[in-house]
């Protein structure tokens, strides 16, 4: 019989907060200058640091590489916002995931849901596999989990929840109780809602990670990630491959995001108004063949989102199927005149993109499509604008992409 690996202890978990999400996004690893008394860190761009004697530099920096004060400061703030013991940034969301995917051994073996983000999907399946490491995705991994286990192999489970881009949710505490009786490290992206709306530590996973890019920062001009987590031995694993493949953000990176994350819960609340306001209207659009968010009651995890998310908010991000397929779906996107046609996500402005041409377009189309990515899948990444000035962009543009498609069949007809 097969010796399974021994079950994972939960290691000690950070202190309950004593402020709530707001005041300690203001104020957590944000410490006043002890000489000026500035309220606001200065930006430490220095890469190199002074020491008295040999081996005995002036204060705990060394070398920019192993830290810096500005990262320190942000990850102190993620730790904080994430009921974390730690965090360690990375130069983007694609890094942290190298990363931790790095300290795994050869022939590791991984599960991972299907509709991920089709950067992690192009690591995992050019990168990893190169290196030893397999990875099986699998639609629904609730189910499917106890059977895609691989005793002695299978290492990690990546959950996106919500994923990207079908919003499926994925029932946390339940994977986490199944894959640590074998000993088995669960990671969440938890990109698409952030720390204000969900804390997967709080149900079970092991490491959170974000694309800080997107709705940390929340301006669309930082590139960065982040890992958060409570156990000693990955804060050591982790940190040592943080510096030596040195995939680490700039302190003026550091700086941005931590200015950004300041106003989280603030951008998240006007983001999730307008993404409830968007879907209700294309729920109800007969041009429209389906909605995919989470704040909907028509949502089929929907009771996941009440269990895991603050107030089971749906947070800013939605997608839709149009009637007219992908040409409909594109010039939809032409049509928008608030949403911009681009990629990426979470920031203060409205995207618009279609998957299948665009962020996943990298991923087989049979394997797209069996995640539940077809061409006429339309993304949408709410910002803060006013929420009706939302719904009348997305009304305009489903009218003109709908005539627009008459038009061309009548012409194409003649």
């Amino acid at each position: 019989m097969t010796q399974l690996k021994e079950p994972i202890d939960t290691p000690p978990r950070a202190p309950s907060p004593v402020h709530g999400f707001g005041t300690l996004a203001v104020h957590a690893g944000a410490p006043k200058d002890p000489v000026t008394g500035a309220v606001i860190e200065a930006i430490s761009l220095s890469t190199t640091f002074a020491q008295k004697a040999v081996g005995q530099p002036v204060g705990v920096y060394e070398y920019i590489r192993s830290s810096n004060p500005n990262r320190d400061n942000f990850e102190h703030a993620v730790a904080a916002l994430e009921h974390a013991r730690y965090a360690l940034a990375f130069s983007s969301g694609s890094a942290t995931t190298a990363t931790i995917l790095q300290s795994l051994a050869q022939g590791s073996h991984v599960v991972s849901v299907s509709d991920v983000y089709g950067g992690t999907h192009r690591y995992f399946t050019k990168v990893a596999a190169a290196h030893g490491v397999n990875v099986t995705f699998s639609p629904c991994i609730e189910m499917d989990v106890v059977e895609l286990i691989r005793p002695n192999e299978t290492k990690l489970i990546w959950i996106e929840s919500p994923s990207n881009p079908t919003l499926g949710l994925v029932d946390i505490r339940a994977v986490a109780s199944v894959a640590h009786q074998q000993g088995i490290f669960v990671v969440v992206d938890n990109t698409f809602l952030s720390p204000y709306i969900q804390n997967p530590l709080d149900h079970g996973a092991d490491i959170v990670i974000h694309s800080v890019t997107k709705y940390i920062n929340g301006h669309s001009d930082v590139l960065m990630g982040v890992a958060a987590f409570n156990s000693d031995d990955l804060k050591e694993r982790l940190t040592f491959l943080q510096n030596a493949i040195g995939a680490v953000p700039s302190p003026f990176d550091c700086w941005l995001a931590h200015r950004g994350l300041k106003t989280l819960h603030l951008r998240v609340r006007a983001a999730t108004v307008n993404a409830t306001t968007v879907a209700e209207a294309l729920a109800a659009h007969p041009k429209v063949l389906a909605v995919s968010y989470p704040g909907l009651a028509s949502h089929p995890h929907r009771e996941v989102a009440l269990r895991q998310h603050r107030e089971g908010m749906g947070g800013g991000m939605l997608s839709f199927r149009i009637r007219g397929g992908k040409v409909a779906a594109e010039r939809f996107c032409r049509f928008t005149q608030i949403f911009v046609l681009a990629e990426s996500l979470g920031g203060v402005e409205s995207l618009v993109e279609v998957p299948g041409g665009m962020t996943h377009a990298g991923i087989p189309k049979e394997q797209r499509e069996a995640a539940g990515v077809f061409d006429d899948l339309v993304r949408l990444s709410c910002g803060v604008e006013d929420a009706e000035d939302l719904r009348a962009d997305v009304l305009q543009a489903l009218e003109k992409a709908s005539s627009s498609s008459k038009e061309e069949a009548v012409n194409g007809a003649h």
